[in-house]
């Protein structure tokens, strides 16, 4: 079986966590790499194990006739033009979230997909990760009954000692405290509670610290979705908190509920009341790119593709689903809490 050849674009941070992921699922390898910064490319084979062709200029990088896929881990703001020129070029490509930093842009690239057929997967990897596996096992088995209430919360300051602070504190590089970081928490949310979200109602706030002031939007954002079936949501994002990473999930069902990883249920007898139930789970602890399950996700990409179809889970258009409703929850916050139905996303 030949290995899918990979080309990346962007050489930072993210990059490095996704070429490992991708070189060790077995089914792929990473050729070439495009960066804005001149690389030396017997140093770059020498690191990452096979040889690799680095570029500077996006034509020349998706004119290789033996490239296969497009790795897009470059910034925000840049997801758009390199997601656009991929599809255009008939690339299957993986792209780390945001998807766009506007719902119009996301449009744009959806469209793009869809007219050139490629394959997509967007990095909401928390669905591949250990604890979101087990949680979705839990619930798919109906320890909980019918969820009709849940919450998922993302907290985790981003300030100066981290790496994309300089460029996460602008509009124009963050989009807000959601797209930034908090897309998680919310894509998790949706894929606990499933069904139609019919309306939500966001409220933004700000810690007055130093090192969060230098923040063009709003650090901390709140929101409240509400269901077509009447069930309700929460996802609060706070990327400006002084505190242990922390993501927070309780799911509460007509047989029973689930916080963080611990359980209780009626589905399961003789159980004490007065305690939770520990499930051995991996917990999602870190913020850092080399903790995430890239590779679980990879492996299930490069499978669908090798099958002639879309993967589970992470495709464009599921990863479309949960960027309406932070879209929405951004323009309800920007109002200062107004509901904001779907609807006024038109998709």
């Amino acid at each position: 079986m030949k290995p899918y050849n990979v080309g990346v674009i962007g050489y930072g941070w993210a990059a490095t966590a996704h070429i490992a992921a991708i070189n060790a699922t077995g089914q792929a390898r990473v050729a070439s790499i495009l960066s804005s910064r001149p690389l030396n490319d017997s140093e770059l084979s020498a690191k990452h194990g096979n040889p690799v062709r680095s570029f500077t200029r996006l034509r020349d990088f998706l004119a290789q006739p033996d490239l296969d896929v497009v790795d897009i881990t470059g910034y925000p703001w840049q997801h758009t033009k390199s997601a656009l020129a991929a599809a255009n070029a008939g690339k299957h490509f993986i792209l780390e979230k945001p998807i766009a930093l506007s719902w119009k842009d996301c449009l744009a690239i959806e469209a793009a997909v869809k007219k050139n057929r490629v394959r997509t997967c967007v990095c909401f990897e928390v669905r591949y990760s250990g604890q979101f596996i087990t949680t979705k096992s839990v619930i798919d088995r109906g320890l909980l009954g019918r969820i009709h209430y849940g919450e998922v919360d993302y907290y985790h300051g981003i300030g100066p000692w981290y790496g994309q602070y300089r460029w996460n504190v602008t509009r124009r590089g963050g989009g807000s405290s959601l797209l930034s970081a908090g897309c998680h928490a919310m894509d998790a949310l949706l894929l606990c509670m499933e069904g139609d979200v019919e309306s939500v109602t966001s409220l933004n706030a700000a810690s007055s610290h130093k090192h969060f002031k230098a923040y063009e939007y709003p650090t901390t954002t709140t929101t409240l979705l509400k269901f077509k079936d009447g069930r309700v949501g929460k996802c609060a994002s706070v990327i400006d908190c002084f505190q242990p990473y922390y993501f927070h999930v309780h799911l509460v069902g007509s047989e029973g509920s689930l916080l963080d990883g611990k359980i209780h249920t009626n589905a399961v007898s003789g159980l004490n009341k007065k305690h939770w139930s520990q499930l051995s789970i991996h917990p999602i602890d870190s913020g850092d790119v080399a903790d995430h399950p890239y590779q679980t996700q990879f492996e299930a990409f490069f499978t669908a593709l090798r099958a002639g179809r879309e993967m589970p889970l992470t495709n464009f258009q599921e990863a479309l689903k949960s960027h309406r409703v932070i879209f929405a929850a951004d323009k309800s916050a920007a109002a200062g809490g107004r509901p904001v139905r779907l609807r006024e996303i038109p998709w």
